[in-house]
């Protein structure tokens, strides 16, 4: 039987693809919706960029009746066409959400920071494997390779976190031949051995920036002022609240018309993102980046 709180979930998910489309924003979607959506908008006019199409897929986790009040979880996928100039990307994002329905009536709808299904817990199969190349340095182009073969999924070979930005983008540079170096003790160097035994600087961000800016050999990050001195297999951090904990780390995937990087990301997995992060619930006027030039 048809379950009466999926005709006003489907309303939900139509009104986010408008709002994704053209930032039209309706007064009952969410606070932290509303304002990342304005700000959207402001952003992609900003850069002189529009949204051509946006489109929304996704299914129902979970459901659970307490009484009156039904808890469902579900993800969506969303692909954003965005034209700039004569260029042209795909930008994709997934999220997971969370809404509870007293009857059929929809009382509130939040995005989550949890990881979505993996591609694995969806019944497809995939390998883990990283083929390196250790001998031409740093190869921008596997660091990439590895990014766009694994945004939305989860490699098998590597333990997965609730907050999985910094391990993904981890595992895109040693895709790219980085060094592991420091095996010794988990606050020293920058390494991976199983899920019990790695750096900190693998796995959390805030290790990690650290790790970028004062390491002397293997892996080092170097400064640079402005997110359009980087290029594609670069990264950036994010510290949101501008209180000093960097929180947040993407990879530098291309470049935009205007030069400016475009990332992918995990946690909320992100494909072709613009790097301000302006349009994401977690923004603050506070934020604070580092860029850095990946050199080995």
């Amino acid at each position: 039987m048809k379950k009466k709180w999926l005709v006003p979930l489907h309303a939900r998910v139509k009104q986010l693809n408008t709002a994704f489309l053209n930032g039209h924003v309706e007064k009952d979607l969410p606070e932290k919706d509303r304002v990342a959506f304005v700000k959207d908008a402001d952003e992609i006019n900003a850069r002189g960029a529009e949204v051509v199409s946006a489109k929304i897929k996704g299914d129902v986790l979970s459901a659970v009746t307490f009484d009156s009040l039904t808890q469902v979880d579900y993800f969506i996928v969303v692909d954003r066409l965005i034209k700039q100039g004569e260029r042209t990307y795909m930008e994709e994002r997934t999220m997971r959400r969370r809404a509870f329905f007293e009857g059929s009536v929809l009382v509130e709808d939040q995005c989550q920071t949890t990881y979505p299904l993996s591609l694995q817990e969806r019944g497809e199969k995939r390998t883990g494997n990283i083929v390196r190349d250790e001998q031409s340095g740093y190869n921008r182009r596997n660091a990439v390779r590895y990014a766009e073969q694994w945004w939305n999924d989860y490699n098998p070979a590597f333990v997965r976190f609730e907050d999985n930005c910094t391990n993904y983008v981890s595992q895109c540079l040693y895709a790219g031949g980085a060094p592991m170096t420091g095996k010794t003790a988990k606050q020293r160097g920058w390494w991976y051995e199983n899920e019990k035994r790695m750096s900190l600087s693998w796995s959390v961000a805030h290790s990690f920036r650290w790790h970028l800016s004062g390491a002397t050999s293997g892996l080092r990050g170097e400064e640079k002022k402005m997110a359009s001195d980087l290029l594609p297999g670069d990264v950036i951090c994010y510290d949101f609240n501008g209180n000093g904990k960097w929180n947040h780390c993407a990879i530098v995937i291309a470049k935009d018309a205007n030069n400016e990087p475009l990332v992918n990301a995990q946690t909320i997995n992100s494909r072709y993102r613009y790097w301000t992060y302006q349009n994401s619930p977690a923004y603050t006027e506070n934020i604070q980046y580092k860029f850095f030039h990946i050199t080995i």
